[in-house]
């Protein structure tokens, strides 16, 4: 996955994005890293999305921090996105095997939240 900025605010035909937000500075697209390629789109952060398995409460206190804060203990940078059933995690693309075990550690209870 490919994170791209479009300061006209407008999405390029063909795109089609996984997650799209919208900021004063531009719209930001997370797009699929074959797709951008192939459109030849700006982009930064090319990431691995982790969706976790658990069926979030949006109203929930505290899990996806301590979810990021043993991401950040481990030097593992997390753009985090909560969608209505799942939240999304979008880690450097180098770092997503070890985030899969920081992540699998905290399932097991080896790592403190």
């Amino acid at each position: 996955m490919f994170i791209a900025a479009f300061p006209d605010h407008r999405l390029p035909e063909g795109v089609d994005a996984l997650c799209l937000f919208r900021e004063v500075e531009g719209l930001t697209a997370i797009v699929n890293k074959a797709d951008a390629q192939a459109l030849r789109l700006p982009f930064t952060f090319e990431s691995r999305l982790i969706t976790l398995e658990v069926h979030s409460d949006l109203a929930a206190v505290g899990f996806l921090s301590a979810v990021c804060a043993a991401l950040a203990r481990a030097r593992i940078s997390c753009n985090a996105v909560s969608a209505y059933y799942h939240d999304h995690l979008f880690v450097p693309a180098a770092d997503a095997e070890r985030a899969m075990q920081v992540l699998q550690a905290m399932v097991q209870g080896s790592i403190s939240r």
